[in-house]
């Protein structure tokens, strides 16, 4: 299919040296704010790994921290980019805000939280969240969405009288830095 025939014309008037903060977390921020009134889901970013041959796999998790010292998001410790960050921790995230005509792209080293910050979060998700947490077998290959419904069940009756406990193979990975390009649309590409 020839797509050379579409083309977007930004609108933006760009992003000047002036207007840019000298402190790129502070950049990140202020953007990160635009994009909450202007995203239908501006914590989403796709996130960059690498397999043990050097190939490149990309997918999209969800920001849920940010600050001085870096960019956190929660997976199962056994999907593919937690075993993947496990062999190499040099990753990449990229923020795609098409509303604002504008991304944000990061490169850094991936590490794991503490525990203490993944059941701080954990135990702030929803019931059915932390459920799912237990359920989700990653990449295993199941032969009928019965069986997923099952598992849950089997799920659901044993954490029924109480709270639901952080699963040992859950948790965060915080994203440490090394770069942050910003980049700004605007008229005739500029």
């Amino acid at each position: 299919m020839d797509l050379t025939f579409m083309r977007q014309g930004y609108q933006n008037e760009g992003l000047t040296k002036e207007q840019l903060r000298t402190d790129p977390f502070l950049q990140f921020e202020a953007w990160f704010k635009e994009a909450k009134e202007a995203e239908p889901i501006p914590n989403a970013m796709s996130l960059a790994t690498v397999n043990h041959s050097g190939a490149p796999m990309m997918r999209t998790v969800l920001l849920k921290l940010f600050d001085d010292n870096g960019f956190v998001f929660f997976t199962n410790y056994k999907s593919r980019k937690a075993e993947q960050i496990s062999e190499n921790p040099n990753v990449a995230v990229l923020f795609n805000w098409v509303a604002l005509e504008r991304q944000v792209s990061i490169n850094g080293v991936a590490e794991k939280v503490e525990t203490s910050e993944s059941l701080k979060y954990f135990m702030g998700r929803p019931r059915g969240s932390q459920l799912g947490a237990w359920v989700s077998d990653q990449r295993s290959v199941l032969s009928s969405r019965k069986i997923l419904e099952m598992k849950l069940d089997e799920i659901k009756r044993k954490f029924a009288d109480g709270k639901i406990p952080l699963p040992d193979f859950w948790g965060g990975f915080r994203i440490k830095p090394k770069s942050f390009e910003f980049w700004q649309g605007r008229p005739n590409r500029l």
